[in-house]
């Protein structure tokens, strides 16, 4: 492979400069939320002018597609390290875990109430397809003996999320049992509405993943 061709001082200035601007961005969506995301008061905060934020960002959108591309990125990469380190289904969710306690708005970002008149472009769709990828990939390999249900017989017509992956039926379902109700914890969790009812989320999650894994 040809050697990367090293950034001019401007290339490495234009990228500091939008860092900072997605540091300051974060930090608005910590305090009020994606949906009131704004460059013009990013670019007070930075000392700089609106025009000027525009030239690294053309709108609200593109800074939004950058910071959930970054953070679906981030989710790709921790669960294709666990896989390569050979990751079941638990380490698939210990994983995920890990990374929404790590940072819960990057969590609630892509996972959360979407951002009213917002689409994210088809190569962030595709990197997230990867999260399910590589879930799809340990349910296939794992037994199942239990009867076919409804829901395995519809899904197995309705499985265009699922790409061109060839897992079963029953591993479709796993999958898709997996993701809503791993969430379904995490979410909740997060949000702080587990405060106060003496109880481990964490023993929680442990739970109901033992019951995934079971069937």
């Amino acid at each position: 492979m040809p050697e990367a061709r090293a950034k001019t001082p401007r290339e490495r200035y234009r990228s500091q400069v939008r860092a900072e601007i997605k540091e300051h961005a974060w930090e608005q969506i910590a305090t009020a939320g994606a949906s009131a995301l704004s460059l013009n008061a990013i670019a007070k905060r930075m000392g700089m002018s609106g025009p000027a934020l525009y030239r690294y960002f053309a709108g609200r959108d593109e800074l939004i597609t950058e910071l959930v591309r970054d953070a679906y990125r981030s989710l790709a990469d921790t669960f294709r390290a666990a896989s390569e380190a050979g990751a079941d289904l638990a380490g698939l969710a210990h994983a995920l875990r890990a990374w929404a306690l790590d940072d819960p708005q990057r969590y609630f970002l892509v996972f959360g109430t979407p951002v009213p008149g917002y689409r994210a472009p088809d190569d962030v769709t595709e990197i997230a397809a990867e999260t399910m990828a590589a879930i799809l990939d340990t349910c296939a390999a794992l037994p199942s003996d239990r009867p076919a249900t409804p829901f395995d017989t519809h899904i197995e017509g309705h499985r265009q999320w699922a790409g061109a992956h060839a897992a079963p039926p029953a591993a479709l379902h796993r999958a898709l049992a997996f993701w809503t109700r791993l969430h379904g914890v995490l979410s909740l969790e997060l949000a702080g509405h587990f405060t106060g009812m003496a109880f481990d989320p964490a023993l929680l999650y442990a739970a109901e993943l033992d019951d995934l894994s079971a069937h």
